[in-house]
C-alpha cells in the first residue's frame, strides 16, 4: 500500500465523517466540541482560575498552561515541516487563515495533553471528564472539515507523549525556576 493510497483512504474516511455542511443538532454539537479545544480559551481560563485557586489547583493550572504553551510550539514546528493542506471547506475560516496546515491537529494534541495532565494531577472525576472530552474534540475537528482522521490521531499521540514527558520533568523544573526568580507558582 503506497503513501498516496493511504492518504486517499484517509481523505475518504474523513469526508464520510464530515457534518460541517449539514445543518442540525449533530453539527451544533460538533461546532461546540471543535471550539472547546481552542488554545486561547484554555489559556485565558487557566490564568484567570489561577488567581482564585488553592495550591492544589494552582499546580494543575500551571502545569496545564505551560504544557499547552510548549505543545503549541512543537505542533507548529511539525506543521511547518509537514505542510499538509487542510481539507477544503467553508467552516473554520479563522483556523484556515491563521494556520493553513492540518498535520498534526493542534486541537487533538492539546485535548489529549489536557486529559493526561488532568488525570495525573487532578481529582479522578476531572480525569474521567477530560478523557471523555478529548476524543470528542478530535472527532469534532474531522466532522467540521478542518482535519483529516490521520491529523487527529497523530495529534492525540503527540499530545499524550508530550504530557507524559512533561509529567516526568515538571516538578524539578518548576522548583528550580521558582527558586531562581523567588516566585512560588503554587
Amino acid at each position: 500500500m503506497s503513501l498516496r493510497s493511504i492518504l486517499e483512504l484517509d481523505a475518504r474516511l474523513s469526508d464520510k465523517m464530515r457534518v460541517a455542511e449539514k445543518p442540525g443538532a449533530l453539527r451544533s454539537i460538533a461546532v461546540f466540541f471543535a471550539h472547546s479545544g481552542d488554545s486561547w480559551f484554555w489559556g485565558a481560563a487557566l490564568i484567570l482560575l489561577w488567581f482564585f485557586s488553592s495550591s492544589f489547583w494552582k499546580e494543575w493550572e500551571v502545569v496545564e498552561f505551560v504544557g499547552i504553551s510548549v505543545l503549541a510550539v512543537l505542533v507548529m514546528g511539525v506543521k511547518f515541516l509537514v505542510r499538509r493542506k487542510r481539507p477544503e471547506g467553508e467552516w473554520g475560516g479563522i483556523y484556515r487563515q491563521t494556520d493553513p496546515h492540518s498535520f498534526p491537529s493542534g486541537h487533538a494534541a492539546r485535548a489529549f495533553l489536557i486529559a493526561v495532565i488532568g488525570a495525573a494531577l487532578g481529582p479522578a472525576w476531572l480525569g474521567v471528564l477530560l478523557w471523555i472530552w478529548a476524543p470528542l474534540v478530535a472527532l469534532a475537528r474531522v466532522a467540521m472539515g478542518v482535519h483529516y482522521v490521520s491529523d487527529v490521531v497523530a495529534g492525540a499521540v503527540f499530545g499524550i507523549i508530550v504530557a507524559l514527558i512533561g509529567l516526568q520533568i515538571y516538578e524539578p523544573l518548576f522548583s528550580w525556576i521558582a527558586n531562581l526568580i523567588g516566585f512560588p507558582f503554587w
